[in-house]
């Protein structure tokens, strides 16, 4: 055992991830998480690992950055995705999970691992951090003001902000199956892994008018003094109300996207299409895709009601409106997730400018991982640009970047996808044209081979 300790503070997904990269590799770990002392009011219960927007981890292909990223973090050891695995719930293309299962899995392995004790309380300043003393800062977008005020302080930076929404979730028994139909995206998965309200133009405008027309949050006491207006909505978390006000089509175009899903009543797609997809193992919860809002909780009612097949609904959870806090990270932190003037002061997870669970996740990780060889007297490691972690690290520390919002990893933000050859000769001398999917699947084949080769040595 190390007689080098390391605390993390917070118990989301990154937190936990990060303290149990820790704890494998022989460090003491002491992991505080503040509820359900103290609470956000995002957060329903005082679970670890509480996942609080969606319960979906998203696409599973390899063409999809965000699958390649899972299966970098499999191949590391992730706990976080060895939980999603086992709580998996049918999601056609997507990885969803039961939440409680979830939650619970990671629990139990925090609780019983030796060198990791979990104190249930709110850290209100930041504990120093020396050679022997290393420290994670892993408390998400809804860190406490106390705790903010004190990054602030130690960053001499102003925090920046926007506002972040989730989706209302519904009992299948209240639901009018009759006027839904079940299919996936293209019959990705088991090709019925979603149920799908058709609507007509007529209904789609009328709905559009009626989000437009409902009472909003301006926001509530977790966005403190801030106008609704002074915060940015991040466009991957997008508001149903703020894309209806974009235009007509906005919606037709995104969460309400026809695209692949034939109406059995018509045998063609309809002109938009709502979907729900399952969030609990049993299949007895059901979330509405896509559909965050920061509608009034009354209003919501109202509204989703006018959807055919949803006239009854009872839900189990309705949208609301979050404060997100992260760091100027580009300018604070390098690659490895340490402050760049103090080297055992590490920060991990959405407060870094990352979005989405298993960015989160990625984060935990190279903390983690990081903190831990750093005790030990082990450089750091820099995950190779090559890879969807580092080409995520990277984005989120360079320095170069002169404005900077947060972040879901993309092929985009991986170098080597574009240094890949966009046409080649093929065997009868010709050119051809690369297409996007076997470039995406090439580059993932070569991540896959770079993190193998480096889990070996971490």
């Amino acid at each position: 055992m190390s007689n080098q300790i390391c605390t993390v503070i917070g118990g989301g997904l990154s937190g936990c991830e990060a303290a149990w990269q820790l704890a494998k590799r022989g460090v003491p770990v002491t992991l505080y998480e503040m509820r359900p002392t103290a609470t956000t009011k995002a957060h329903k219960t005082g679970d670890l690992a509480e996942l609080v927007c969606s319960n979906s981890f998203r696409g599973a292909a390899l063409t999809n950055a965000v699958g390649l990223l899972k299966e970098e973090l499999k191949i590391l050891g992730s706990l976080i995705m060895e939980a999603a695995l086992f709580a998996a719930v049918p999601a056609g293309g997507a990885l969803a999970v039961d939440r409680v299962v979830f939650s619970r899995y990671v629990e139990e392995k925090i609780h019983s691992h030796p060198l990791i004790e979990i104190r249930r309380e709110e850290i209100t300043e930041i504990p120093k951090a020396t050679h022997d003393h290393a420290v994670i800062i892993a408390t998400g977008p809804l860190t406490s003001p106390k705790l903010a005020a004190a990054i602030e302080q130690l960053t001499g930076r102003e925090r920046l902000s926007f506002f972040d929404a989730i989706s209302p979730i519904m009992f299948k028994e209240s639901l009018h199956l009759d006027k839904m139909f079940q299919q996936s995206r293209w019959d990705k998965g088991e090709g019925k892994d979603y149920l799908n309200i058709p609507l007509s133009k007529e209904a789609y405008i009328q709905f559009v008018n009626d989000v437009l027309a409902s009472e909003k949050f301006g926001g509530h006491e977790e966005v403190e003094s801030d106008a609704i207006e002074g915060l940015r909505p991040f466009e991957g978390c997008m508001p149903i109300e703020d894309m209806a006000a974009r235009g007509l089509d906005t919606l037709r175009h995104g969460p309400l996207k026809p695209t692949g899903l034939t109406d059995p009543a018509t045998g063609r797609w309809p002109y938009a299409c709502v979907q729900l997809r399952q969030d609990d193992t049993a299949g007895e919860l059901w979330s509405l895709v896509g559909f965050q809002t920061r509608m009034k909780h009354g209003e919501q009612v109202r509204v989703l009601r006018t959807l055919p097949g949803l006239e009854d609904a009872e839900f189990v959870r309705l949208g609301s409106v979050h404060r997100n806090s992260f760091i100027e990270s580009t300018k604070l932190l390098l690659s490895t997730l340490q402050m760049r003037d103090n080297p055992h002061l590490f920060f991990a997870g959405q407060i870094t400018g990352v979005e989405g669970y298993v960015e989160s996740t990625a984060g935990g990780l190279a903390a983690g991982v990081n903190a831990a060889r750093l005790l030990l007297g082990q450089e750091p490691t820099i995950f190779p640009t090559s890879t969807a972690i580092g080409g995520l690290l990277n984005y989120i520390s360079d320095p170069s970047r002169e404005y900077f919002q947060p972040m879901n990893i993309s092929f985009g933000i991986i170098p080597s996808y574009f240094e890949l050859p966009a046409v080649f000769v093929n065997e009868r001398g010709k050119k051809q044209k690369v297409g996007k999917d076997e470039r995406r699947e090439r580059v993932a084949k070569q991540a896959l081979a770079t993190v193998t080769d480096l889990a070996s040595g971490l």
